[in-house]
């Protein structure tokens, strides 16, 4: 049968749904270290957004809905790269309930070797394939991304569906 309703997207959606499958498969697997400390793609992906929040000073829930994860499952994420000694929380002056996250020294020498590796092995192949798209057609691409993602069950169940072209323009 031929799946006709997608049209010339046919191929997109295929890499896009075989993406999404490998890297479901290894998301919360802690499968990489470093120095002894193994970490999975799930917990760099939080002390990655954790790292970038330093500038942009968002809540907890927004740094959440921005990974496309609920914000219990961030807490949990962030409680697991305490106890391995990465962030720091201290409590808010004035605040029982709120604190504030901080990657230390350890969590950012990890992050930045990380870094160096997903680039080298992941990142740079795809960078080089896109580098003949001007940035309109990369704002298409993502745009195009975040609105599949709007209709997404889990998302709206959430409350947390990511809009096309939000404010954060990543």
């Amino acid at each position: 049968m031929k799946l006709s309703w997608m049209g010339e997207y046919r191929g997109l959606v295929e890499a896009l749904i075989h993406y999404c499958n490998i890297y479901s498969g290894v998301y919360l697997k802690e499968k990489m270290s470093f120095q002894g400390i193994s970490y999975s793609y799930a917990q760099i992906q939080v002390l990655e957004y954790l790292l970038e929040n330093e500038e942009r000073q968002e809540n907890m829930s927004r740094i959440a809905a921005r990974l496309g994860i609920t914000r219990s499952n961030f807490t949990k994420i962030v409680h697991r790269l305490a106890s391995k000694g990465l962030v720091d929380k201290t409590p808010m002056p004035g605040s029982r309930r709120e604190i504030n996250l901080s990657v230390n020294a350890l969590g950012r020498a990890l992050y930045e070797d990380y870094a160096q590796k997903i680039l080298r092995r992941h990142f740079a192949p795809m960078f080089r394939a896109l580098e003949g798209l001007s940035p309109a057609q990369l704002a298409c691409m993502r745009d195009g991304l975040r609105a599949a993602m709007a209709g997404s069950d889990y998302m709206v169940s959430q409350h947390e569906a990511p809009t096309a072209g939000s404010a954060d323009g990543n």
